[in-house]
């Protein structure tokens, strides 16, 4: 049994994947502060295709938009999102522009584990409207399927990116007000708002 499990495993490791991240992704329950966003999604981000190993492609490109757009406008009043950061008005207050880092993948042909692992480094320019920069804040993000013995790689590699992507969505909204530095932008533009 041992024997033919770690065949499969074998003739598995050895396949190519393709995996499309297809998801949709609730609203957020939350009480959004009172500000107006602009989320640049350039077309290289709205396509990425991560290559985690010269066997795999994950297409993250659709579901991190969906993502990120959801729990943005779960934060703040107004969100836009735009492919270039020129579409800023006058009334906008932020300007974030996400970025994929790394993607990495963990295989049970390489761990040794009966999971499938995805790791998802993200990095968020925030600025203000007028280009000033504010923080560049790196967002870490882990999945891992509970077990694979029962799911096809492709699935499985799916699973963990879905995973991975609800947990970049959860830290988002508990840390994103905590970035010392947006904390102290926010507590300027309070000030400013009290001056008579």
């Amino acid at each position: 049994m041992t024997g033919l499990l770690l065949v499969a495993m074998a003739l598995l490791s050895g396949c190519t994947s393709n995996v499309r991240v297809k998801q949709e992704f609730p609203a957020v329950v939350a009480k959004p502060r009172d500000i107006s966003v602009v989320l640049v999604m350039d077309h290289e981000f709205r396509n990425y295709k991560a290559r985690p190993n010269p066997k795999t492609t994950i297409q993250l490109g659709a579901a991190h938009v969906e993502l990120l757009s959801k729990a943005f406008s779960g934060l703040f009043t107004q969100v836009k999102v735009v492919s270039s950061k020129e579409h800023a008005g006058p009334e906008t207050d932020l300007v974030i522009i996400p970025s994929v880092r790394e993607v990495q993948l963990s295989t049970p042909s390489e761990s040794y584990l009966n999971v499938y692992e995805v790791w998802i480094k993200y990095n968020l320019d925030i600025e203000t409207a007028d280009g000033v920069p504010i923080d560049s804040w790196f967002l870490p993000a882990y999945g891992k399927t509970p077990y694979s013995y029962l799911l096809s790689r492709t699935r499985a590699i799916e699973e963990a990116s879905v995973i991975a992507l609800r947990d970049a969505g959860a830290k988002l909204m508990l840390d994103f007000f905590r970035i010392p530095a947006i904390h102290g932008w926010m507590q300027q533009r309070l000030a400013a708002k009290a001056e008579p």
